[in-house]
């Protein structure tokens, strides 16, 4: 009984830890995108 909780707090910590390197990689994807949007915007004009 003693050995599931640490094994359930490193699965919960690996889980934070993808999900906070999930949202910074999409934060920056979405810079990426929003930046070329505005290079063609620029460029049409």
């Amino acid at each position: 009984m003693s050995f599931k909780f640490p094994l359930l707090t490193l699965a919960l910590v690996a889980f934070a830890g993808l999900a906070l390197t999930a949202c910074n990689t999409m934060e920056g994807a979405g810079r990426d995108i929003q930046g070329a949007g505005s290079a063609v915007e620029d460029a049409a004009q």
